[in-house]
């Protein structure tokens, strides 16, 4: 039977009566495995559990396809129904899986994990197809999600999040949802002993410093505002971060004005433009973003991108000192964005 992405969550805490085997599949390998074994634990508590849990991969099946309906067939020795647990299947599969499904043996429930599948895909077709089997597709996180996500695994660890914290948490997340959660504990620890997550909290639990203040400075240099990238450059050094990733950096960030710019010639808004860059702006910078990208042309764009790519090198086959260089580079941006 097909799931749909919006039912995946609801048929994993509930699977349907009857249901002996499973296709977890799709982009967020996170979730994948976080809905696998949540699927699993409506059988099993204790996934550790020799006795009950089986633990293959396609490999083993390859080399012993039989095992499958062995594993399937089992009897726990201390009494209880099995689950077998099948990671990183693949279409090599497809075949084995159909004739299981054909003629299933025992009463185990089949858990099968696998990577993003197309609609073509024959082991994404054969548990389709099954009426006791069902595919659950895992596909990346909307914000609205990702909002619920951050909510409900604060509020199990007694906490609440401020609106703009929250806002702020979402925009950092989203790629994987094990890498959610594992930034979602690191946050509840920090903020232990407290009834609201603040903004402050967010920054400090789950930001990237480094990051932010090369931001900091290709927002500057963009907006042509020289007092306030002087302060910018000054912060990075004195954090020791590499001139060349702040040249990097920069150059990331005219690349995306210029992806942003060209959307927009083409008829596009520029909100909807930059909703599609990957990673996305943060929403604290979207303002200024949106203003940069009235402000640079594609041309300016190119000239600026050739003063970074030029400083890089520089850096790289020179004696010259690399922040002298790279300052000298973010400058001459910086002046070229006060340019009408």
């Amino acid at each position: 039977m097909i799931i749909k992405a919006s039912e995946a969550d609801r048929v994993a805490k509930n699977p349907p009566k009857g249901l002996i085997a499973a296709l977890i599949f799709g982009p967020d390998q996170g979730l994948v495995r976080e809905r696998s074994e949540t699927l699993l634990k409506t059988v099993v508590d204790d996934l550790a559990d020799p006795f009950r849990v089986s633990d293959l991969d396609e490999a083993a099946l390859a080399e012993d396809p039989a095992r499958l309906a062995d594993e399937a067939a089992a009897i726990s020795m201390l009494g209880g129904r099995r689950v077998v647990r099948v990671r990183g299947a693949g279409n090599a599969l497809a075949e084995l899986f159909e004739d299981f499904l054909a003629d299933p043996k025992g009463d185990a429930l089949v858990v099968v994990e696998a990577g993003d599948l197309a609609k073509s895909s024959s082991l994404r077709k054969v548990f389709e197809g099954a009426d006791h089997a069902a595919a659950i597709p895992c596909y990346a996180d909307s914000q609205r999600d990702l909002s619920d996500v951050v909510r409900d695994a604060l509020r199990a660890e007694g906490l609440g999040i401020a609106p703009e914290a929250l806002a702020d948490a979402v925009s950092r997340l989203g790629s994987d949802r094990g890498v959610t959660r594992r930034e979602l504990e690191k946050l509840a620890l920090y903020a232990r002993g407290q009834k609201q997550v603040t903004l402050d909290d967010v920054r400090a639990a789950m930001g990237d410093e480094a990051e932010a203040r090369a931001e900091e400075a290709c927002d500057a240099a963009g907006a042509g505002d020289l007092p306030r990238l002087d302060l910018a450059l000054e912060r990075l050094w004195a954090a020791d971060i590499a001139p060349v990733a702040v040249l990097r950096q920069a150059m990331g960030h005219f690349q995306k004005l210029a992806l942003v710019g060209a959307e927009a010639a083409l008829g596009e808004t520029i909100d909807s433009a930059m909703r599609k860059l990957r990673p996305p702006v943060h929403f604290l910078r979207a303002n200024a973003f949106k203003a940069q990208v009235q402000k640079w042309n594609e041309a300016r764009i190119g000239e600026a991108l050739e003063l970074l790519f030029e400083a890089e090198a520089l850096c790289k086959t020179t004696g010259v000192p690399a922040e002298a260089v790279c300052g000298r580079a973010m400058f001459n941006v910086a002046a070229m964005g006060r340019m009408r």
